[in-house]
């Protein structure tokens, strides 16, 4: 008896090791930016990205609404609801940003360290549904802590491949407003020109020439907006939720432990003690 119990003591040694080793060493090194300096640079990378297609927009949105009447209105409006949509994009980009510092405290400052506690009560206390909530509380520590890095490689892989789709819709934003600047400026010039002149027919067809040049020009810039958006949507906020999904069936398909058959099996081992107990004291 003596024997075992110092072979539990000895054995106790490991996992005390492993949570003094998890608080006071691996949950500073997880919770630093620098040892996520590369994920952190591939977020802020995608920022940029969102904050320049949401000011390309913007920006495009403005410039339409100074074109005379209320033709180009349901236009301005649609890129105004596509600011919408990258303002929830960056938010998700935010969100990962604190999360990937935050997973690795809470990973190593709590579930470690309470996984070798539950280990400890196996361990004494023979009981095995502690052993198996130690063990769940590691696998789901560490797939919380490489979730957010996994998401964004593979986020990249996808945004890397629509790089250029990203960049031309930037890029038409900027030159739909601008074009629409000049055309609104035009329009003034040849509506001032008109009212001296009284060419009422030719000022028309020149609002109209330029009016159909604009909407065709702003509605390849909303397809391209539109197009952009869904990229980001997909690689800001769909990717990593595919890819938590899928690391949760990997860890059921993996280690599926049912608890309730542990707990079964605990509850006939102790009521098997006990009437062995029991039967023992009768004389």
């Amino acid at each position: 008896m003596k024997g075992l119990d110092r072979k539990k003591l000895r054995l106790a040694v490991i996992p005390l090791v492993i949570a003094f080793f998890s608080v006071f060493v691996l949950a500073g090194v997880a919770s630093s930016p620098r040892f996520h300096a590369d994920t952190i640079a591939a977020l802020d990378e995608k920022q940029t990205t969102v904050l320049e297609l949401t000011a390309a927009s913007t920006a495009a949105s403005a410039a339409i609404t100074l074109l005379p009447g209320d033709t180009a209105t349901p236009i301005a409006e649609k890129l105004a609801d596509l600011s919408t949509g990258f303002l929830l994009v960056l938010c998700a980009i935010y969100l990962e940003k604190y999360l990937l510092t935050i997973t690795g405290m809470v990973t190593f400052d709590f579930l470690i360290p309470a996984a070798c506690i539950l280990y400890l009560a196996h361990l004494f206390g023979g009981w095995e549904v502690p052993r198996v909530l130690a063990r769940k509380l590691v696998i789901f520590g560490l797939a919380i802590v490489l979730v957010i890095p996994a998401g964004v490689k593979v986020s990249d892989l996808i945004e890397d491949t629509c790089r250029a789709s990203i960049d031309a819709a930037v890029e038409s934003a900027k030159e739909s407003a601008g074009e629409v600047e000049d055309s609104s400026g035009q329009l003034a010039e040849e509506t001032e020109e008109g009212f001296l002149e009284g060419l009422l027919s030719k000022l028309t067809d020149g609002i109209a020439a330029i009016g159909s040049g604009v909407s065709e020009k702003v509605g390849e810039t909303v397809n391209r907006l539109v197009e952009a958006l869904a990229i980001m949507l997909v690689t800001a906020c769909v990717i990593p939720i595919l890819v938590l999904l899928f690391f949760i069936w990997l860890i059921k398909t993996l280690f599926s432990v049912d608890l309730s058959g542990a707990s079964a099996g605990a509850y006939h081992t102790l009521r098997g003690k006990k009437s062995d107990a029991a039967q023992s004291e009768q004389p």
